[in-house]
């Protein structure tokens, strides 16, 4: 594997720094404490291609792969991690509309999506009893007498829920549609009968809206339909495990911003006349991060190679989202810790990205979940005989 950039994805990179240096960080602090919508934002990123990194050009797209996603996820939610999520999962609807929706579909939303005009797309899969086990949700779909599909139910922690120009919804399929399981649909806001709720009051990622939907009766045609009848819950797997790099990528970004903050300030800062990065327990913290960032980084860059190239990632991405988030989280800690007082007040950002980083290993599988799929990846990779480094 090589994990040195080309050309291509080290411009990716550049613009997405440059933009997050420029237009995010400075309003990041502010984005938290007023919770805005990073509408304008979303904008300029469709038009510097950042919002269809995977796509098909034909669709609008930047056709740039997943290792080019991962750099640039990083480097956006190193300057807001509230952006970072909502270009990562509008990122993860395009690329699944490009892989399983029908052309119409396609045609429909993919430029949209990509060019910033739809704002946002959005992944509705979890439910108030259907979280980590997504096969026990409730929300249903049968046939519609006019040829589409009528959708009923409720849908919980939906990322821009509310904002995004299309939405990708699973639902469980009625007796209607003669076979068991689960199928997946395309649905544009404003469809009638589809109701956001309130915005949830988070810790962090507090300018990324989250919100619950209410499905009442919301017919969409027959070609909204997201791969084939029952194959919903594939297509929500898979569009989880790509977006599993992409959350790995985001996290470390975070504690990237927060590494910086640590570092800068124990240059400065002075106690016993002597630089507070003199201190060797300082140093000791502050290797400690830097092993986790870049031994985090080296997974997710392994996972998004092994999908750039065809190769199953399963395993790879679950482990980069297990390690990269988990280790993002102790980085913040002790990002707080280095800064003392200091680092517990909204005059540092450190404290913004302690809250940012938490949900890290909740959100697309928890750290339990990607726990199970590795141990269950690793078991079946040996009973094949075939265990992938």
């Amino acid at each position: 594997m090589d994990f040195e950039p080309d050309e291509e994805q080290r411009l990716i990179a550049e613009t997405a720094r440059a933009f997050a240096e420029r237009e995010l960080a400075p309003r990041a602090g502010e984005r938290d404490r007023t919770s805005e919508f990073p509408e304008r934002e979303m904008r300029a990123l469709g038009q510097l291609g950042l919002l269809g990194v995977t796509v098909p050009a034909t669709y609008g797209g930047a056709e740039a792969g997943p290792i080019a996603l991962a750099f640039a996820l990083r480097e956006i939610a190193r300057g807001d991690a509230a952006v970072g999520v909502t270009m990562s999962v509008t990122n993860m609807v395009a690329e699944t509309l490009a892989r399983f929706g029908t052309e119409a579909a396609r045609q429909r939303y993919l430029p949209r999506l990509c060019s910033g005009e739809a704002v946002a797309g959005a992944f509705a899969l979890s439910e108030a009893q259907a979280g980590s086990d997504p096969a026990a949700m409730t929300t249903t779909v049968e046939r519609d007498a006019g040829g589409g599909y009528r959708i009923r139910g409720n849908k919980l922690w939906t990322t821009s829920g509310d904002r995004a120009g299309v939405l990708l919804v699973a639902a469980r399929n009625g007796a209607s549609l003669g076979r068991a399981g689960y199928s997946t649909f395309a649905v544009a806001q404003g469809t009638p009968g589809l109701t956001p709720g309130r915005h949830e009051d988070k810790a962090g990622l507090r300018g990324s809206s989250t919100v619950a939907l209410t499905f009442d009766d919301v017919v969409v045609p027959a070609d909204a339909l997201v791969g084939n009848e029952g194959d919903g819950l594939k297509v929500a797997l898979s569009a989880l495990g790509g977006g599993r790099i992409g959350i790995a990528a985001q996290a470390l970004g975070i504690a990237r911003a927060a590494f910086d903050v640590a570092c800068a300030y124990v240059r400065e800062r002075r106690q016993f006349n002597r630089p507070l990065g003199d201190f060797q327990a300082v140093r000791f913290a502050l290797a400690d991060a830097a092993v986790g960032l870049d031994a985090g980084w080296l997974l997710t860059l392994a996972a998004a190679w092994r999908k750039q190239h065809g190769q199953p990632f399963t395993r790879q991405a679950a482990e980069a989202k297990l390690f990269a988030t988990e280790r993002a989280n102790e980085i913040c800690d002790r990002a707080v810790q280095v800064l003392g007082g200091y680092g517990y007040t909204r005059d540092f950002p450190v404290e913004r990205h302690f809250r940012d980083v938490r949900v890290t290993t909740i959100y697309e599988g928890t750290s339990q979940i990607q726990r199970l799929v590795i141990a269950r990846e690793w078991l079946r990779e040996a009973r094949a005989g075939s265990t992938a480094i």
